[in-house]
């Protein structure tokens, strides 16, 4: 998936102090002296709408003033953690630079290990620092089940400079968008991609509604929520967050940053950052958990390739509707929990973000098909990624004939703007 190209123009604040429970590296005064440089990389610049419907906080909030939990490594902890950043324990890599697999003492018991996920910064220069200061900023001071949670940082000297890094706690079934895509053997079913959603939905609405500050994610997909061992959604990747406006304004006014196919339209054309930008984000998520496509892929033919422009002919017809469902999923049970799925995507993909619902109201209706699910079309738990890829060498998926429903509701479908494609054809 392609990235926007980013650029920060921040307002600077007052540094952030972050205290360690296991003790201050060498280099921490470095850490320090880059959050005064830096800020928290968070705050907006101004926004020159007034707003009619005030924030609920009363002050904009200075996250350099609340407390830390963080552990502080060095460098050579974390060699040792990785066997040396070892390319058989690398996870993944993406723009931001390689993560790996490590073991490091737990706090609670030194005589155990816990595994953790350590995220190293490319050589790609201040941007990327940038990032990491958010990163670090913003899970410092959240904790809720349905974020990644940020167990330390790294910031020390050794012979190739300075080195930035992340730790994690360990999400060993990966990304959501890894289970979606075709290459996996075995897909999602249906009840768990309700239960993402909902998951999902849990982060977004704790975000942006339940603390005494909004912080908006700006770069919400299906690669940045992330699965553990028991599968529950997780948010991750927290390096393009920004605060919510300040009481009084309507919105924060920043550079295009975030993920083609996924940013809001609105915003994308005027820099004008708001919750319901996760929103839309959020939208489109739906969408591919309903098809099990991306955003946007290059790789299919052409009047295919973007995915609300192809889901857009079969939502007038309840009969067509099955045309965009997972072929992988046996749908005789969930052709209408996704077209209630579909409902919620096309209300967070209102063309107006001020007609979008807020990300409690979506929690809600997710809610509501969840429970109706449970009941009707029960999920067997699956087994981890690696036990799942054991268990499956030498069977194929098969496809199996769908049965549609005689008399499907299609009241839904007013739902949908005409609008809302033109807008999308820009992304």
């Amino acid at each position: 998936m392609k990235c926007l190209p980013f650029y920060y123009r921040e307002k600077k604040h007052d540094p952030k102090s972050l205290q360690s429970i296991s003790g201050r590296s060498n280099s921490s005064n470095y850490v320090e002296a880059e959050m005064k440089r830096s800020g928290s990389e968070l705050n907006s610049l101004d926004a020159s709408d007034n707003s009619t419907d005030s924030l609920r906080r009363n002050a904009f909030p200075s996250l350099s003033q609340r407390p830390s939990n963080l552990r502080v490594f060095t460098v050579p902890e974390l060699k040792s953690a990785t066997k040396n950043f070892s390319r058989s324990v690398m996870l993944g890599e993406g723009g931001f630079g390689c993560v790996y697999k490590g073991l490091i003492k737990s706090v609670d018991d030194p005589s155990t290990k816990i595994e953790v996920a350590v995220k190293q910064l490319g050589k790609r220069g201040i941007q990327g620092h940038k990032e990491w200061v958010t990163e670090v900023n913003v899970l410092g001071i959240v904790e809720h089940p349905n974020l990644v949670k940020l167990v330390g940082y790294c910031a020390d000297d050794d012979e190739r400079g300075i080195q930035r890094l992340l730790i994690y706690e360990y999400m060993p079934n990966r990304s959501v968008e890894h289970h979606l895509s075709p290459r996996t053997e075995t897909p999602l079913p249906w009840g768990r991609r309700l239960k993402i959603a909902q998951d999902a939905a849990r982060g977004l609405t704790y975000l942006h509604e339940q603390m005494d500050f909004q912080i908006i994610f700006r770069d919400f997909k299906s690669s940045n929520i992330l699965l553990d061992e028991q599968w529950n959604a997780k948010l991750s990747d927290f390096g393009l967050a920004r605060l919510g406006p300040a009481d009084g304004l309507t919105h924060v006014s920043t550079a295009v940053v975030g993920t083609m196919g996924y940013a809001a339209p609105e915003y994308i054309q005027t820099g004008r950052l708001t919750a319901k930008s996760d929103v839309w984000s959020y939208g489109v998520f739906l969408y591919e958990l309903i098809t099990g496509r991306r955003p946007i892929d290059r790789n299919r033919p052409k009047g295919e390739q973007k995915l609300l422009e192809w889901v857009r002919p079969y939502l007038s017809d309840g009969k067509k509707f099955q045309i965009i469902l997972d072929p992988r999923l046996e749908r005789k049970q969930l052709f209408k929990s996704a077209q209630k799925l579909a409902i919620i995507a096309n209300r967070c993909l209102v063309r107006n973000p001020k007609n979008r619902p807020k990300m409690s109201e979506v929690l809600e209706m997710v809610n509501r098909i969840v429970e109706s699910s449970v009941g009707a079309n029960p999920q067997p738990p699956l087994k981890s990624v690696v036990a799942s890829a054991e268990a499956s060498q030498g069977n194929e998926i098969k496809n199996k004939k769908m049965n549609m429903d005689p008399n499907p509701d299609c009241n839904w479908l007013r739902m949908w703007r005409p609008k809302l494609l033109r807008a999308c054809r820009i992304l």
